[in-house]
C-alpha cells in the first residue's frame, strides 16, 4: 500500500481481510467517504443503501441469523446515528455481533456548535457515552493512525463470549486523513473456549442417562444451536437420548419441524402439548438457550424440581432457588457432539417413541381449507406453509401476525427462521429479510402486519433494487392489532386507539413500484394463486396483502387465559 491512502481505505481493506461481504447503511455527508472507498476498492465488499438506518441494522441482524457471520452497519451523524439506536439495541439484546461505523462531524469543529455535533463538548450530546451503553464496545477515533488498532479491537469485542454491536465513531476529517502504508490486516477470529472439564461432562451424561431410563429427557433448543451450526449434533444427541426437542420461539430452525421428535415451541407463544411433554420428563437439556421469559414462561417454575443440563456459554435464567444446573460451557457443537459420544453406548436401551404433540399445517403441496368470507391469520399462514420450498428463509415481525406464524408455521427443512425478540421492534423483518436473503441466496418469505409495513415496509424498494427473491405476506387488519387486543383483554374494552381506516396495501405497492408484482388476496384460493406467481428461481419481490379481522385472538397464552377467565365469569 502506498501512503496516499486514507483511513477509509484501511477500513475497507480490513473488512476485505475479514471476509465481510456487505456493508449495510444509509449515506450522508459524514459517512460518504467510506462509501467512496468501497467503490474504488472494486470489491469484494459491497456497499448497500437502505431506506432507514434501523432497517440497515436489521439487515446486518438478518444476515447474521441466517449465516452465522457478522456484518457491518454504517450511518452518518446526527439523526442518522440516532435512527441507528433501536437497531443496535436489538443486536445487543439478541447477542448479534456486528461492526457499527458511525460518521461524526469533523473533529476540528468540536465544541464550536457544528451541525449534528455529538462530541460532548460545548453542551452537546456525548455519542461515546450513548453508544458505549448500547454496544459491547465503543471508541471514537480521534487519531487517524489509531484506526489500525481500534478496528481490530472492535471486531474482537463484537465476537466475544457475549457478542453484540461494537461501535466506532469516525469524524469526517479523520476518515479523510492519509495514513502510512500498513501491513495486511490480520484475521480476527472468535476466541475458542475450551470444552468443559471431563468430570462435568460425565456428570451431565449421568443425569441424562438416568432420565432416559426413567420418564425420558426433553430438550429445549435455542438460537445458539443455529448460530453455532450445531443442528446436526443436536439431532444426533436427541436420537441417542430418545428425546423430543422443543424450540424457543426465535429458534424454530434449530430442529427439523417435520421430525417425529419435534415437540413444538415453548413459552407463552408456544404449544401447551410441548410444555406437557417437558413437564413429564425426568430431566431437561437446554441447548443454546438461556431460557428467557418468552422461551421459558411458566416452565421455569416447573424446572425448580427437575435436573437441568445446560449447554451454553452463559448460565440459564432459572429461579435463584433452582438447584444449580450441570453446565457445559464450551463450544456448543463440540459439547453436543462429545455428550452424544459419551451417551451412545452400544448397550443403551431402545429409543423411547415420541408422539408428535402439536397440530400441524398441511405438508408442502397440500391444500388448506378455503373458508367463505375473509381469511384468518391462521388460515393465511397455513396456506403459505404449503408453498414454502425446502431451504427457504422465513422472517416474521412483531405482534399478532408474528405470534400466529411462530405457533402455526413449520420452518422448511434446511431453512432459516428469523424473528427479533430482544427489543421486538416493529418493522424489523423488512430489513432482516434482505440481510438473510443476501447471506444465503435462498428464497425468503416475510410475514408482517400492516402496522409493521407502515413503519419500515418501504425497504421493499431496496429489495426490488437488488432483485431479491423475497415474498411478502402482509396480514392487514387495519390496526396495531396486538395493542388493540390488549385494550380489549386487559382494560374496559369500550375504547381503542389502535384501529385505523382501511388501506389497500397490495394495490398501493403495485401503483408505486411497477417492477414489483403485488396482489391482494380475498380468500384462500386467491392467496394460493398469488403465491404461485413465484416460480422457482424468479428474481424480484412479490407482495401479497390479505385482509384479516382485528378481533382475531392470536395464540398467545396471556390472551387465551384471559379469554377463558372472562367466559367462565360470564357463565
Amino acid at each position: 500500500m502506498g501512503h496516499s491512502f486514507r483511513v477509509v481505505d484501511y477500513i475497507v481493506d480490513f473488512l476485505r481481510h475479514q471476509e465481510f461481504t456487505h456493508v449495510f447503511g444509509v449515506g450522508g455527508a459524514n459517512i460518504e467517504d467510506l462509501y467512496d472507498a468501497i467503490h474504488h476498492a472494486g470489491g469484494p465488499v459491497r456497499g448497500l443503501v437502505a431506506k432507514h438506518e434501523f432497517s440497515a441494522a436489521a439487515m446486518a441482524d438478518g444476515h447474521h441469523r441466517a449465516s452465522g457471520r457478522p456484518a457491518v452497519v454504517v450511518s452518518t451523524s446526527g439523526a442518522g446515528a440516532m435512527n441507528l439506536v433501536p437497531g443496535l439495541a436489538e443486536l445487543r439484546a439478541s447477542c448479534v455481533p456486528a461492526l457499527a461505523l458511525i460518521g461524526q462531524p469533523p473533529a476540528g469543529l468540536d465544541g464550536l456548535g457544528s451541525f449534528q455535533e455529538t462530541s460532548g463538548l460545548g453542551g452537546s450530546m456525548d455519542a461515546v457515552r450513548l453508544f458505549a451503553e448500547i454496544g459491547v464496545f465503543c471508541a471514537r477515533v480521534d487519531d487517524p493512525s489509531a484506526v489500525t488498532e481500534l478496528l481490530p479491537a472492535a471486531l474482537e469485542a463484537c465476537l466475544s463470549e457475549v457478542p453484540g454491536p461494537a461501535v466506532l465513531l469516525l469524524p469526517k476529517d479523520v476518515q479523510q486523513s492519509v495514513i502510512p502504508a500498513w501491513a495486511p490486516p490480520r484475521r480476527v477470529l472468535p476466541r475458542q473456549r475450551p470444552l468443559a472439564a471431563g468430570p462435568v461432562r460425565q456428570e451431565a451424561a449421568a443425569v441424562l442417562a438416568a432420565a432416559r431410563d426413567a420418564d425420558g429427557v426433553a430438550v429445549v433448543a435455542g438460537t445458539g444451536v443455529v448460530r453455532s451450526l450445531a443442528r446436526a449434533e443436536l439431532a444426533r444427541l436427541s436420537e441417542v437420548l430418545g428425546a423430543g426437542v422443543a424450540v424457543a420461539p426465535d429458534a424454530k430452525d434449530a430442529f427439523d419441524n417435520h421430525h417425529p421428535r419435534f415437540l413444538g415451541v415453548t413459552g407463552p407463544l408456544g404449544h401447551p402439548a410441548a410444555h406437557e411433554r417437558i413437564e413429564g420428563a425426568s430431566a431437561v437439556l437446554l441447548a443454546g438457550t438461556r431460557l428467557p421469559m418468552l422461551a421459558g414462561g411458566a416452565l421455569r417454575e416447573h424446572l425448580k424440581g427437575v435436573p437441568v443440563v445446560s449447554v451454553d456459554s452463559a448460565p440459564p435464567f432459572l429461579d435463584p432457588h433452582h438447584p444449580a444446573p450441570v453446565r457445559l460451557d464450551g463450544p456448543l457443537a463440540a459439547e453436543l457432539a462429545a455428550l452424544g459420544d459419551l451417551l451412545a453406548a452400544p448397550e443403551r436401551p431402545a429409543e423411547r417413541p415420541v408422539e408428535r404433540p402439536v397440530e400441524r399445517p398441511p405438508a408442502r403441496g397440500g391444500e388448506a381449507a378455503a373458508p367463505s368470507g375473509p381469511l384468518t391469520m391462521r388460515t393465511a399462514v397455513e396456506v403459505l406453509a404449503a408453498h414454502l420450498p425446502d431451504g427457504a428463509n422465513v422472517v416474521v415481525d412483531a405482534g399478532n401476525s408474528g405470534t400466529t406464524v411462530i405457533h402455526h408455521l413449520p420452518v422448511p427443512r434446511d431453512g432459516r427462521f428469523v424473528v427479533a425478540q430482544g427489543m421486538g421492534g416493529m418493522g424489523h423483518s423488512f430489513g432482516a429479510a434482505i440481510g438473510a436473503c443476501l447471506a444465503t441466496g435462498a428464497p425468503t418469505y416475510l410475514v408482517a402486519g400492516d402496522g409493521s409495513f407502515f413503519m419500515h415496509g418501504m425497504e421493499i424498494h431496496t429489495a426490488a433494487e437488488l432483485a431479491l427473491p423475497i415474498t411478502y405476506l402482509i396480514l392487514n387488519n387495519n390496526a396495531h392489532a396486538m395493542c388493540h387486543t390488549r385494550e380489549r383483554t386487559f382494560f374496559r374494552g369500550d375504547y381503542t386507539y389502535n384501529l385505523f381506516g382501511p388501506a389497500r396495501i397490495g394495490d398501493g405497492v403495485a401503483a408505486m413500484f411497477p417492477a414489483i408484482t403485488a396482489r391482494h388476496a380475498r380468500d384462500a384460493a386467491e392467496l394460493r394463486a398469488a403465491l404461485a406467481l413465484r416460480p422457482p428461481g424468479q428474481a424480484g419481490p412479490l407482495l401479497i396483502s390479505v385482509d384479516v379481522d382485528p378481533y382475531e385472538i392470536p395464540p398467545f397464552g396471556p390472551f387465551l387465559r384471559a379469554g377463558q377467565a372472562a367466559r367462565a365469569t360470564a357463565a
